[in-house]
């Protein structure tokens, strides 16, 4: 089965990057931790959530994957850039992104950006993060999220 072009467009990052995850779509909506979990089969921590920021000094978007069990703590990980941090808006995810939000993953943005990987997820010997669309993920290791991304581990807590 064919995938979406979103979907398509993550495949091919993955490909490139030299690993052989597959994108898979659902025919159910994944875009919260809970709906991609229940989808899968798997725990809500499994889900790696991809959550852009905007760091309010330089305006340019900063990355945190999250595991699907906790919350940002906006405070912590501004501390980590000598910043402060805000939600972004649709408008600015999709801009640098060239993702809507509910179907972020954590690789193949338009632009670069900080990465900053919630610790706890790589307490997991799988996880699973969204593959452009909102009903799209893939399974990968967290030493590949890890390599994928290049980000930085951190309490995000």
């Amino acid at each position: 089965m064919a995938l979406s072009p979103s979907a398509e467009k993550v495949q091919n990052v993955i490909k490139d990057l030299g690993y052989g995850n597959q994108v898979m779509e659902y025919s159910q909506i994944t875009r919260t931790a809970q709906e991609a979990a229940d989808a899968i089969g798997c725990s809500v921590g499994q889900i790696a959530k991809s959550l852009i920021f905007k760091d309010k000094n330089t305006e340019q978007p900063i990355l945190v994957i999250a595991s699907g069990l906790n919350r940002v703590n906006e405070k912590t990980v501004a501390r980590y850039l000598n910043s402060r941090l805000e939600r972004a808006d649709a408008d600015f995810v999709r801009t640098y992104t060239g993702f809507a939000i509910g179907g972020v993953p954590p690789i193949g943005h338009l632009t670069d950006m900080q990465i900053f990987i919630d610790e706890d997820l790589l307490s997991y010997e799988k996880i699973w993060a969204a593959a452009g669309t909102p009903n799209a993920v893939f399974e990968l290791k967290p030493n590949e999220l890890t390599e994928m991304t290049r980000g930085k581990v951190v309490s995000i807590k």
